[in-house]
C-alpha cells in the first residue's frame, strides 16, 4: 500500500475537529458499502478486521479508515485471540500494511500505549464500550456526576499514552459536549448528541435493513430492506430455476455448447480408439 495518498491524515481530521467542522463516519461490512460511502463524500469509515483486506481498502476510496482490532476473545487473528501487546502490535501493523489509517483498540491502557509508542494511530472508546459492557450493562454512561468524572479522567489518560481519537458512545449531550471542547481528541459520537466532534452510525441502521434492535441514536435515511428482501426472493427464484433445468435436461441447451467439426470428432475417434 502506498505512503502517498489523497485520504485525510490524522492532522486533517484534527484540523476539521480545530475549525469545527463536522465528520461523516459510518460502519461498513461489504465493499458495496464502503464504494456507496466512499462515493458519497463520507469522511471516515469504521471496519472490523475480518472484513478489512485489499479489497475494502479499495472500494473504500479516499474514506478515512479505522480498522477494528478484535478484543480478546470477541475475536482472533492470525487464528488465535488478541491477548498481549505484542499480539495487537502485529495485527495493527498487518492491518496498516494493507492501507488501514488508524486502529480502534478498546484494550488496556498499557496495549494502547504500546500501539501509539510505536507511531500507529489508535482510536479508543468512551462512555457505553459493547466489549466490556457487563461493567455498566446497556445504557447511557455519565448520567452521574461521579460517572461524568470518570468518562472525563478516561479521556485524560488517554491523550496522556497517545491516543488521537475516541469513539464517544451514549454519553449525554452536556458531557460529550464538555469532553470534545476540552480534550484534544476527535470524539467520534455515538448517540453523544450534536457536539461531538464526529456523528457517527452504523450502515444498517442508515439503510433500514438492521436485523438488531436500533437503537435509540439511529436515523433511517432510506429503506432498503423491502429491495433487498425483494432481490433475494429473485435470486432464490433464479437458482430454483437452474436447478430445475439441471434436473430436466434444459440447461445446457444447444446454444451453450462448443461444437466441433464431423471430420475433425471422427479423426479423433481414431487416434482415442486405437
Amino acid at each position: 500500500m502506498a505512503m502517498y495518498h489523497n485520504r485525510p491524515h490524522v492532522e486533517d481530521l484534527r484540523a476539521m475537529k480545530r475549525r469545527g467542522e463536522k465528520i461523516a463516519m459510518l460502519y461498513v461490512t461489504t465493499p458495496e458499502e464502503a464504494a456507496a460511502a466512499a462515493a458519497a463524500g463520507i469522511h471516515m469509515l469504521s471496519i472490523e478486521g475480518r472484513f478489512f483486506g485489499p479489497e475494502m481498502r479499495a472500494a473504500a476510496g479516499d474514506c478515512f479508515v479505522q480498522v477494528g482490532l478484535p478484543f480478546g476473545g470477541w475475536g482472533s487473528f492470525a487464528g488465535r485471540p488478541l491477548a498481549t501487546a505484542e499480539d495487537y502490535l502485529r495485527a495493527a501493523f498487518h492491518f496498516a500494511a494493507m492501507g488501514a489509517d488508524a486502529c480502534y483498540c478498546a484494550a488496556s491502557y498499557d496495549i494502547q500505549k504500546t500501539l501509539a509508542d510505536n507511531h500507529l494511530p489508535v482510536v479508543g472508546h468512551v462512555g457505553l464500550v459493547p466489549s466490556y459492557v457487563t461493567w455498566t450493562g446497556w445504557r447511557a454512561v455519565g448520567r452521574t456526576a461521579e460517572e461524568a468524572g470518570r468518562l472525563w479522567r478516561h479521556v485524560r489518560r488517554l491523550e496522556e499514552i497517545g491516543v488521537f481519537a475516541a469513539e464517544l458512545e451514549v454519553v449525554p449531550d452536556r458531557v460529550a459536549r464538555f469532553l470534545a471542547e476540552n480534550s484534544s481528541l476527535v470524539m467520534l459520537g455515538m448517540g453523544a448528541g450534536p457536539h461531538a466532534d464526529a456523528q457517527y452510525l452504523f450502515t444498517e441502521d442508515v439503510c433500514g435493513y438492521g436485523v438488531n434492535r436500533k437503537p435509540r441514536h439511529a436515523r433511517v435515511y432510506r429503506e432498503l430492506k423491502p429491495a433487498m428482501d425483494r432481490l433475494q426472493a429473485e435470486r432464490i427464484a433464479a437458482f430454483r430455476a437452474f436447478r430445475a433445468e439441471v434436473e430436466g435436461g434444459a440447461y445446457p441447451g444447444p446454444e451453450h455448447v462448443v461444437s466441433i467439426p464431423d471430420e475433425e470428432f471422427e479423426a479423433f475417434l481414431a487416434v482415442a480408439r486405437g
